[in-house]
């Protein structure tokens, strides 16, 4: 018997500020900028009435609201951080939070959110979705 998996990636970049907020925090203790690509990445094993296992417009729908709330904010201000030290391994999950709330699609079983915060160093988060 083979088993099948399906997986649709979207990607969206942006530019978001934050500062750490760990004892000695160096430089990153002050507001700076990063220009993040984050990878939105749902997978499961049966594709959705029209072959799709996600509409790619309705995951676009979501990065539209997700860049409009991330894009030039300071993420430190924002109600989801808050008691948080803004690292980029929070950032992932907190932005898979938003996505897995907004998704009305039920066919994909798993989200994997992988967020770039340069060209060199990135975190994921994944979830199994419901």
């Amino acid at each position: 018997m083979t088993s099948h998996t399906y997986e649709l990636t979207v990607t969206r970049e942006f530019v978001a500020q934050h500062f750490l907020t760990v004892p000695d925090p160096g430089p990153e203790g002050v507001p700076h900028s990063h220009h993040f690509t984050v990878e939105v990445r749902f997978g499961g094993p049966e594709l959705g009435e029209y072959g799709y296992l996600v509409d790619i417009d309705d995951v676009e729908a979501i990065l539209d609201d997700l860049e409009d709330r991330y894009r030039d904010a300071l993420l430190n201000d924002l109600p989801e951080f808050e008691g948080l030290n803004p690292s980029v391994e929070h950032f992932a999950r907190l932005f898979g939070d938003r996505v897995a709330d907004a998704l009305a699609n039920p066919n994909p079983e798993h989200l994997q959110i992988r967020l770039w915060e340069d060209d060199v160093s990135w975190a994921s988060h994944a979830r199994a979705l419901e």
